[in-house]
């Protein structure tokens, strides 16, 4: 990882109070092209078509060059425009939130530390989006947009079994569930391998699921609290007839609840769409509500998702895309695409742009508040080879929780500590 321009920064920040070390973008005549790459579904054409239009309009000379990619097999394109040895080049990236440690890992992205302070607000930033994004108080990554998962639920079942509010709390979270869990109706379908979901009720008791020390890493599923979540867990999974042996694409979950007989499930809102699909006689039956916390003034903990947005180092349009990254951190933009797309904006101050879509609504207290997992350039090896799903489905199916917890955490740290 390359330091020496944090460095740099930081010194001429003390001396000149800020008035910045970025380097300028080519100069001379004629048109400027700056690209952008966003991957695919994370926006709309016509999102894209305004943004375009709009920025080109504002910012005169320059072309903005806008080419959608594919997630598969993305981080080998970026690390190729990192390194400079690919074929194509970019300005500007799109890439997800929990992705941005390897990229700083592997060296070659423009840091924007004084970009966040002075025109960004960072101050308000969701911390699921930021904080995989920086490094030793370096920030590399800018938080663009979020979602996370909230409980999708059936009103006409709930209406049935005479629940007149949503649950609050943990609590009142299983009575409501056990009151649906009749007959052939399952109060709550929870795959036994939803490690996502799992991962919250983990935070919401202190614990984590690795922890770095002096640089060793060390998996921490095994630890007291971390084991209470999975506790809880096992409570809930057991309102309903998941398979403890697969996660919640074997079947896909929302395949299951569309059938109608399913109360509730764990994810994001955007896979009402696809339950209204698979079952149109449920357009309109759906509601959302944020996974309650342990207490009813605190709504559960959440992995955050979404995407974050890079410069590479070697850009010879680094103003530009400074510009680029201001517009789309904008609060217009911003509001435009939570309300086209249903995403939680990249900061809290602007969680009210979502009112009166209960589906992104629903997400926002949770970001709000939400995690990210280990900031390790190696956490997508662990999720590669995952120990915490056979763990998971261990403790479901009557092994010791906290050999079980043992055995996966040993694995965790040995990944994550290991040399490349």
């Amino acid at each position: 990882m390359k330091m020496r321009f944090l460095a740099v920064c930081t010194a001429l920040a003390a001396a000149t109070a800020l008035t910045g070390c970025s380097p300028l973008a080519g100069q001379g005549g004629g048109t400027q092209k700056v690209t952008l790459w966003l991957m695919k579904g994370s926006a709309s054409e016509d999102f894209i078509d305004r943004f375009t239009d709009t920025f080109e309009k504002e910012h005169p000379g320059v072309d903005l060059d806008v080419r959608i990619q594919e997630w598969t097999g993305i981080g080998e394109k970026v690390n190729a425009v990192l390194k400079g040895t690919g074929e194509e080049s970019a300005d500007v990236i799109e890439v997800g939130n929990t992705q941005v440690a390897q990229y700083i890992e592997t060296g070659g992205l423009s840091e924007l530390t004084l970009e966040g302070l002075r025109q960004w607000g960072n101050k308000d930033w969701l911390r699921g989006l930021s904080d995989p994004g920086s490094v030793n108080g370096a920030q590399y990554g800018v938080p663009w947009y979020a979602a996370n998962r909230v409980v999708i639920y059936n009103k006409d079942l709930f209406a049935n079994a005479g629940i007149k509010s949503v649950p609050k709390s943990r609590a009142e979270w299983i009575q409501t569930t056990q009151k649906l869990d009749k007959g052939d109706q399952q109060g709550i379908y929870l795959a036994g391998q939803n490690w996502y979901v799992l991962a919250g009720f983990i935070w919401d008791e202190g614990g984590e699921l690795a922890v770095e020390t002096n640089g060793q890493w060390i998996g921490t599923l095994d630890d007291d609290k971390a084991l209470a979540g999975m506790e809880f867990y096992k409570q809930l999974q057991a309102l309903g007839d998941g398979p403890k042996g697969a996660d919640e694409e074997t079947p896909p979950q929302s395949e299951v609840f569309a059938r109608g007989r399913v109360a509730q499930i764990i994810a994001p809102p955007g896979q009402a769409a696809a339950i209204e699909e698979a079952n149109p006689a449920l357009k309109g039956r759906l509601g959302f509500f944020p996974i309650p916390g342990k207490t009813p003034d605190k709504v559960g903990s959440v992995l955050t998702g979404g995407s974050d947005l890079i410069i590479p180092e070697r850009t010879k349009q680094r103003k530009n895309a400074v510009d680029v990254i201001t517009a789309l951190v904008s609060e217009k933009w911003q509001t435009e695409l939570a309300r086209t797309m249903s995403y939680v904006p990249n900061k809290t101050s602007l969680a009210h742009v979502v009112e009166g879509n209960e589906g992104a609504a629903s997400m926002a207290p949770g970001a709000a508040q939400g995690r990210a997992t280990p900031n390790s350039a190696r956490w997508a090896e662990i999720e590669a080879k995952n120990p915490i799903k056979p763990y998971m489905t261990a403790v479901l199916t009557g092994q010791d929780p906290r050999q079980a917890a043992r055995t996966a955490s040993e694995t965790i740290g040995t990944v994550l500590s290991g040399d490349r």
